[in-house]
């Protein structure tokens, strides 16, 4: 699944090439997805005009003028793709973990614009839209969601408020969505590493320095990721067919085995599980 910079970058693509466009005609193929598509979502979506493309967390946001939303998730397999009229560019991919070509198979939606469409495909159909009616439903429909990393919110106060008497791994709660919003699995093993915490200790063991440095690596590893483009784990790729370059930076994540990056570190990075997730960390600087 596509972590907050993943869609931060697929984001700036679709603002890019929609924002300010007409949705002329939308073609519904299949409304059996996580959330099953209204009856009438065609005709909420066509003769829309797009104001702008938004995110949080790992929501996209389309903004239109009569300022009624649309919020698309790609769930775990869900693809967004660009396809110009008469184009015969083979880089269609707006999304994340799935071949940068349009498949033949699972597109579900068509939102078709004046001189090209945009095409969800989705094989697992754990993605979804949603219509949202006004601004404070959207509020209220993330009401349950903690804070994204850069907010002013993700801090120390609230950290340490939220972590009070909590059993939770340091890296499940890292991940959970209602501390705070966006990371995954990916972020945040490398968020971890440098912080030099292991990802087994308790939240409620964290010291008011861990706590600091885990607010401020957190904004580090994902303003890095974002200007490097995202996490290319397989095929992801923007609308101009670049991959992301993040993953050349990674100093754990898939790098079991290998010698720890940090200067002077002897250790070994190893891979252990923590929530059936995967996690990496070094035996020696992390211990």
């Amino acid at each position: 699944m596509p972590e907050l910079p993943e869609v931060e970058i697929i984001r700036q693509s679709l603002d890019k090439k929609i924002r300010r466009k007409k949705v002329k005609k939308v073609i519904v193929r299949n409304r059996d997805l996580r959330m099953i598509l209204p009856n009438d979502f065609k005709k909420q979506l066509e003769n829309k005009k797009i104001r702008r493309v938004t995110r949080f967390s790992k929501y996209l946001i389309m903004n239109f003028n009569d300022n009624e939303f649309c919020l698309i998730h790609l769930g775990m397999s869900g693809t967004i793709h660009l396809v110009k009229n008469g184009s015969k560019n083979c880089f269609t991919n707006l999304s994340f973990y799935s071949s940068p070509l349009l498949p033949k198979k699972h597109n579900h939606i068509e939102i078709i614009f004046d001189r090209f469409k945009i095409i969800y495909n989705d094989p697992r159909r754990f993605g979804f839209f949603q219509i949202i009616k006004d601004y404070d439903d959207l509020k209220k429909r993330f009401s349950h969601l903690g804070p994204e990393p850069f907010d002013k919110k993700f801090n120390l106060k609230f950290f340490r408020k939220f972590i009070k008497n909590k059993d939770k791994k340091i890296k499940d709660l890292i991940i959970d969505q209602n501390f705070v919003s966006g990371i995954g699995n990916i972020y945040a093993n490398e968020i971890l590493f440098l912080t030099k915490i292991n990802p087994f200790k308790k939240a409620k063991l964290l010291k008011k320095e861990d706590c600091n440095r885990i607010i401020l690596k957190s904004r580090i590893v994902l303003q890095k990721a974002i200007k490097k483009g995202g996490s290319s784990i397989k095929d992801f790729m923007n609308t101009e067919g670049k991959k992301g370059g993040f993953q050349d930076s990674f100093n754990v994540y898939q790098r079991n085995g290998l010698k720890c990056k940090r200067k002077g570190c002897k250790g070994i990075i190893l891979k252990k599980t923590i929530s059936n997730r995967s996690t990496f960390f070094c035996n020696n600087c992390q211990n």
